[in-house]
């Protein structure tokens, strides 16, 4: 299969890229290589003969045709995006502006070229989207995401994504795309960019710098380690039916408060202080507006229809995904200078 992935140089992309090289998939990587992307997050692929590089903005239709024509994909998995809450709230616009309208150019060039071939059943557009757009839950474990929830999208970050979700269904059932959408649940794992809470709380640890938990740290979220991940993403492109969503969860939900605590614990392990604990380094701040107390996804439909369940814990990914910042730090290094990384950002 030939494949076009979008955002294929950010940190979900990336490790779909590989996955999909590493399977024989012939791979097409479509990213803008805004602040967030890093080609080093491919450089184990980049001189496959499966994978070809378009540096292409998702907001430029004439790009995105241009695109499709040359390399004819079988299908598309659009993960271009912009994803971090904080900014979302000090500048909503860039994520109307590449979630929404960039959405509605992808599909748009995808129905044109899949209808110039002949709508071909067998093509796939398939919409990587995330569990915000639900909203918030309560604290009762028995409560649970499922692909029927309402929205209730609670930042400008979730609700930019809820929008894109519902193109995808409009486009599906007004033009017969073939699509298949996935909502997941809070990633982490290697090649994680430096602004969000699992490599901030390890490179500040490594830096003796504060570990900043928003509140009492008592927010709850299902970690999904981006390999598993990446897993779920190809099966659902292969085998998912269209016009179906899924929900893609971890089954690992931890308060932020307790995940900070199991980072630091390992890294006391693997790399100690000359006294203490890292756990001595936690400071609580300021909450973020409107931030949601609970995710959690009920991966059941995934799990029924398709076989797939995560095949790593928390406390195994975390290991694994501290082992890789420890080992990686010429990749991190060379981030920490980008705008906004390091920085607390998202007052309003």
């Amino acid at each position: 299969m030939k494949i076009m992935v979008t955002g294929g140089a950010g940190f979900i992309g990336s490790a779909v890229v590989r996955l999909a090289v590493a399977r024989g998939h012939a791979v097409i990587n479509l990213d803008a290589l805004t602040y967030a992307a890093c080609l080093e997050n491919v450089a184990s692929v980049a001189e496959s003969p499966l994978y070809a590089f378009e540096q292409a903005d998702i907001r430029d239709p004439a790009a995105l045709a241009r695109v499709f024509e040359t390399h004819a994909p079988d299908a598309v998995m659009h993960l271009a995006a912009e994803s971090h809450v904080d900014r979302s709230i000090d500048g909503p616009g860039v994520f109307i502006e590449t979630n929404v309208t960039g959405t509605y150019n992808m599909l748009q060039a995808a129905r044109s070229f899949w209808e110039a071939r002949g709508r071909p059943e067998c093509f796939r557009f398939h919409h990587i989207s995330t569990d915000e757009v639900f909203g918030s839950l309560p604290p009762d474990p028995t409560q649970k995401f499922t692909e029927d929830t309402p929205y209730d999208p609670r930042s400008p970050y979730s609700a930019s994504k809820a929008a894109s979700d519902h193109l995808v269904r409009a486009w599906h059932e007004t033009y017969g795309l073939p699509v298949v959408l996935t909502n997941c649940s809070n990633n982490y794992g290697p090649f994680h960019f430096p602004e969000k809470l699992i490599p901030v709380i390890i490179l500040n640890a490594l830096a003796g710098k504060p570990l900043p938990i928003y509140g009492d740290g008592s927010n709850i979220r299902d970690w999904l380690y981006v390999e598993d991940h990446a897993d779920a993403l190809l099966l659902v492109l292969e085998k998912g039916a269209p016009g179906r969503s899924y929900n893609i969860g971890g089954e690992n939900e931890r308060t932020n408060l307790a995940l900070v605590k199991t980072l630091c614990a390992i890294l006391d392990r693997l790399r100690p202080k000359d006294a203490g604990s890292y756990a001595d380094q936690i400071t609580f701040v300021t909450d973020r507006p409107g931030h949601d107390a609970r995710y959690a996804i009920d991966p059941g439909r995934i799990r029924a229809e398709l076989g797939w369940r995560p095949s790593v814990t928390v406390e195994e990914g975390l290991e694994k995904t501290v082992q890789w910042y420890l080992d990686n730090a010429e990749w991190w290094r060379a981030l920490q200078g980008r705008a906004g990384v390091g920085e607390r950002l998202g007052k309003a």
